[in-house]
């Protein structure tokens, strides 16, 4: 949902997913004199609770609360024209009052307020229901909720709870609607090993549904593992079906689908491994949709999957049964691309998308960056190209060397990362331990010009590799002109892209690098915080208009 407020020169723009706020100022240059900041309360309308919102960043003359304490906008407002609120809960109606701050840190003053009023979406409504986990085990949040106590060793498995955020949850509501012999379910997955989900398929299996499950069974993936998953969630070899053509590639399909009288009605898709790390650790995605076209392809391509065919037999039902898009989307376009393929065209298919880009690209990358798409990268575009990388790779300082391209890396702050000066508002963060390869980023998803009238999310299982696209077995989803669906996406994007660029920029490497410079933490007393944000050209003037 989005909304619009203005007032006095002070102009509000709000974007809301399920989970996130996201929140533009604009202001004219005369209001832009003289300003510190702002501040914004919030009004929760559902829960009847009103309170200023809370940063870290105080004015360094008024720096006077305890360390690593969250202070309130109100005296130490935000020094930005974009403002992610990442508490908000789905389904909600919230009024946001945004007032300007002047004067001086000592004694502000405050100019015409703005009053925003929006609605965030429920996580599932409609043909689509899209539910992120947290994503975040290493942060300040988890550190001030849970101290640094491994989320298995918290009682009542509240850490667990809060590091899922609805996708366990929703997943698990999405197994149990198939309910009695009308049902059938069909599976491909390839990380099959968090027992209370293999349960659930089990206690499907008992309700008297259909179950067939298609799994990754090579050495050279999680074979053994879900092998002995299987047999611990008593689930025989009459339900589940082995992968093992391919030895060197893996079968990396995440997806469940319904059917109901042997119609397929609905599917579950998205980046999540069934596992305890997939589904509590690194950040991850499950996407329902409800749409019998979709479900129909998709059990098309569970078919030919559950004859265990050799690549090349694949690469060529995949070319001739699921081609990619060609010439203009239709309006509300919806289709999966399936894999593996005889060529690239998919992926050429997703880079020409995103050098075609009217006014933003968002991608998350768990594994780099392949080459097609750092070749877009690096040409000299209007537009900004916000990148979110699970850790740094080949090819990330070519692409840094156009500004334009705004790159967020996974990080926590750890002994590394924080100083003796730094430790004294900080806490030390650390993760989960569930993940051993991708410890921050696992989605899998791109955003094409989602802040406006015609957005394209592209999301699934596929890395955006080569690999992915003519070796493996992996899905993805097109969907064009969705605006629920591109804000909710946006919204997680904006949390964890916001989460690691300041632990990339403010407390990594690169901060303490910088000639033994101490990352500021402090407000800027004056308005000089504003100029990049007007400077034709600059990121932060492209970011300011594209926001508000």
């Amino acid at each position: 949902m989005r909304e619009r407020a203005k007032k006095g020169g002070i102009s509000v723009h709000g974007i809301a997913g399920s989970y996130v706020v996201l929140v533009g100022m604009d202001v004219t240059e005369q209001m832009r004199k003289g300003l510190l900041g702002f501040s914004i309360e919030r009004i929760d309308r559902t829960e009847d609770e009103r309170y200023w919102l809370k940063g870290f960043k105080t004015f360094e003359q008024s720096a006077s609360q305890n360390p690593g304490t969250l202070v309130s906008t109100l005296n130490n407002p935000i020094q930005d024209f974009q403002w992610g609120d990442y508490t908000a809960k789905p389904g909600h109606t919230y009024v946001y009052r945004v007032v300007p701050a002047y004067g001086t840190p000592e004694n502000l003053t405050h100019g015409p307020e703005v009053e925003l009023t929006i609605s965030t979406e429920a996580e599932d409504e409609g043909s689509h229901a899209v539910f992120f986990n947290r994503g975040v085990a290493g942060s300040q949040a988890y550190v001030r909720k849970f101290g640094n106590v491994p989320p298995y060793e918290v009682e009542d498995n509240k850490a667990f709870e809060w590091l899922s955020r609805g996708l366990l949850e929703g997943m698990v509501r999405f197994i149990r609607q198939a309910n009695g012999s009308s049902w059938s379910i069909r599976a491909s997955v390839y990380e099959f090993t968090y027992i209370p989900i293999l349960e659930e398929f089990r206690a499907a299996i008992d309700r008297g549904v259909d179950v067939r499950i298609i799994y990754d069974n090579k050495a050279n993936g999680p074979g053994e593992a879900n092998r002995n998953a299987l047999r611990k969630a008593k689930i025989d070899s009459k339900f589940a079906i082995p992968r093992n053509a391919n030895p060197s590639y893996i079968s990396h399909n995440k997806f469940i689908l319904l059917l109901k009288n042997d119609k397929p009605v609905e599917v579950w898709t998205g980046s999540t491994n069934i596992t305890d790390g997939g589904i509590f650790g690194h950040s991850n995605v499950g996407h329902i949709i409800r749409d019998e076209g979709v479900a129909a392809a998709y059990m098309d391509y569970w078919n030919m999957l559950s004859q265990d065919p050799q690549a090349k037999k694949l690469r060529t039902w995949c070319d001739s049964n699921n081609p990619v898009p060609g010439g203009r989307l239709a309006n509300q376009f919806i289709q999966p691309i399936f894999s593996c393929r005889g060529s690239l065209t998919a992926l050429e298919w997703y880079a020409e998308k995103m050098d075609s880009a009217k006014s933003s690209v968002f991608f998350t990358a768990a594994f780099g960056i392949n080459k097609l798409f750092e070749d877009v990268l690096k040409e000299d575009k209007p537009y900004l190209r916000f990148i979110l990388l699970d850790k740094p790779g080949k090819g990330l300082d070519i692409i840094r060397g156009d500004r334009d391209n705004q790159i967020s890396v996974g990080g926590v702050l750890d002994e590394n990362a924080l100083d003796k000066w730094l430790n004294s508002r900080w806490k030390e963060e650390k993760l989960t331990g569930l993940n051993k390869h991708v410890q921050y980023i696992h989605t899998k998803y791109m955003l094409l010009d989602p802040l406006g009238d015609d957005p394209i999310v592209i999301t699934g299982s596929a890395n955006f590799s080569k690999n992915s696209t003519i070796n493996n077995d992996e899905n993805m989803v097109v969907i064009r002109g969705n605006g629920r669906v591109a804000d909710m996406y946006l919204g997680e994007f904006m949390r964890l892209y916001d989460h690691f660029r300041f632990r990339g920029t403010q407390l990594g490497d690169k901060a303490k690098s910088r000639k033994g410079k101490k990352p500021s933490l402090y407000l800027t007393p004056d308005d000089s915080w504003t100029n990049a944000h007007f400077q034709a050209g600059h990121p932060k003037q492209k970011q300011r208009l594209l926001f508000s």
